[in-house]
């Protein structure tokens, strides 16, 4: 029994906590959700602007000087466009969600919203870090060693 609840409370954790996840399960977690390749956007694109935008940390957020919102989670979700977190004046929350549902362990509602972002005309272009550091590079060293 005492197993059961610490384990239940690990888990607890981990959901409101977040976490910093390992590129490969990023990799593996975005695969079995078919992103590999949605919007025209490979695997490596993806794990390459979770990495710049947040660390793989999905507990990340960071106010944004260009539009004045704060970005939120693993993809560094913006609060001016695409989630509400209830301070951002304007918002219009284009994924139909809080902020706070995109920083947790489980990235399931990220991946939703990145899904949505990328149907507009700017698609994987919309992220500053992706722009910045993974635009025309050679992205295969973030998918080596995954084994996917």
């Amino acid at each position: 029994m005492k197993i059961l609840i610490l384990l239940g409370t690990v888990f607890l954790l981990m959901a409101v906590h977040g976490k910093i996840m390992d590129r490969c399960e990023l990799a593996r977690t975005l695969k079995t959700y078919g992103m590999d390749g949605y919007g025209r956007i490979s695997l490596a694109d993806w794990v390459c602007l979770a990495k710049w935008a947040s660390n793989f940390n999905t507990k990340a957020k960071y106010r944004n000087d260009v539009d004045g919102g704060t970005d939120y989670g693993i993809f560094q979700i913006n609060s001016v466009y695409w989630c509400n977190d209830g301070r951002t004046p304007g918002a219009v929350n284009g994924c139909g969600m809080s902020c706070s549902d995109v920083m947790t362990y489980d990235i399931i509602k990220s991946i939703k919203c990145i899904r949505r972002i990328v149907r507009e005309p700017k698609g994987i272009r919309a992220w500053l870090a992706w722009k910045n550091r993974c635009q025309g590079r050679n992205l295969s060293v973030y998918l080596h060693g995954c084994k996917l």
